[in-house]
Order: C-alpha cells, then structure tokens, then sequence
C-alpha cells in the first residue's frame, strides 16, 4: 500500500515554463502545440499533462513524436478526432498534447469494485470510442490500466492488466484491427492524485487510452511538411 508519486525533474519544470510563457500555450491550439514537440524537451510535455496522465501515457505521446512542420500536420488531426470523441463519448476525459491524446475513464464508470467485466453503460462508451478508431485508422492505441494503492502490489498490477484486456476484447470484437491494440497493467505505480483520501484514490483507479499516429500517418505528414 505504498504512495507513489509522478515527479518531474526541476530541469524538465523549467523547460515547461520557458516554453509556456515563450509561447502563450494558453492561446495556442493542439496544431501548433504539434509543432513544438519537435523542438522542446520530452519533459515539457510531462509537465503539461503529468497531473492528468500517468508517465507510461505521457512516454507515449513523447516517444512517437516526429515534431517539426509534420508534427504540427499530426496535432491537427488529432484535434479532429479528440473533438469527434468529446461530442460521442460523455464518460471520457479527452486530453490533448503534442502529437496525441489520452482518453481517460475512472475505473468506476467502466468497472465494479474489483472487478474487470465491463459494465453494460460502459459498453456503450467504448463502443462509441471504437467507432472513432475505425473513423481515424491511421492510429496505434495503447489502453494502460489504473488502481489505487489499496491492496497488494500483485493484485492491483493483476487487476489493472485484466481491466485493460477488458477493453482490449470490446475494442476487438466492434471491429478494431488487433495490430493496432496494445495494453499495459500499471497497478498503482503511476498514481495522478494522493492515495491517502478517497477522492484521490477514484482519479487514481482510471483506464487510459492513448491514441497516437501510426508510421502510415507520420509518413504522410513528412511528404506533405516537404
């Protein structure tokens, strides 16, 4: 039952805020937030979404990131698609950065205590979400499990990798491609909120869905960047 937190080293808080104030990101839209990927530090990136998603979802985004002129071509694609999913998915969070998004449910919409079949309602949000996959096919999607730091480290990682199987096979069976679906289980190693109160144990029990460009879609975007 240990607490864990997500930290950022004082070098990558500093490239954030260099960055952010260099660049009114308030002002700037997901496009030219693509743009910059290129040219700023991974960490910044991790700074800017660190409270809301775990590492594993912010390494992600970072680690496909062709950046530049392209970058910023995928960045508008991904906005597409995150409008597309806030409109035809009300149990999600969609947030966006860089070259990506993550699609965050708390565990409590999708599952019952302790529990990895998915809930009736839940099916209809994920079948909603497998919709807009099949709308944008030029994507990889990682789903990563969440729990709370409640019960034994083997449990919570056991459970979190059977939540995000769960997800997996629904997404599977309404037609998504298998080459296209990955899972991880995190346990409660990458907790987004403390684990000593009740509220930050539910934003810490989540399911994150990370959607990022496939080679066929960074391809297209270095030809149209030249």
């Amino acid at each position: 039952m240990k607490t864990n937190k997500i930290t950022i080293s004082a070098l990558s808080v500093a490239l954030a805020v260099t960055t952010l104030l260099a660049s009114s990101c308030s002002t700037m839209t997901g496009t030219q937030k693509g743009a910059v990927i290129g040219t700023a530090a991974g960490g910044t990136l991790g700074a800017i979404i660190g409270k809301k998603a775990g590492n594993t979802a912010v390494g992600a985004i970072i680690g496909g990131a062709v950046g530049g002129t392209a970058g910023a071509l995928i960045g508008r694609n991904m906005d597409r698609q995150a409008e597309e999913i806030q409109k035809t998915v009300p149990g999600a969070e969609v947030i966006r950065e860089g070259e990506g998004l993550v699609v965050k449910f708390d565990s409590g919409i999708l599952f019952d205590v302790n529990k990895s079949d998915l809930k009736e309602n839940a099916r209809t949000n994920i079948q909603n979400l497998a919709t807009s996959m099949k709308n944008n096919p030029e994507t990889d999607i990682m789903i990563v499990g969440h729990t709370d730091a409640s019960g034994s480290d083997s449990y919570n990682l056991a459970l979190s990798q059977r939540r995000a199987e769960s997800v997996r096979s629904f997404a599977l069976s309404n037609g998504i491609s298998a080459a296209r679906l990955s899972t991880i289980g995190k346990g409660e190693s990458e907790p987004i909120a403390e684990n000593e109160t009740e509220s930050g144990k539910t934003l810490n029990r989540r399911v994150e869905i990370v959607i990022v460009a496939n080679e066929k879609m960074k391809a297209e975007a270095r030809a149209n960047a030249q």
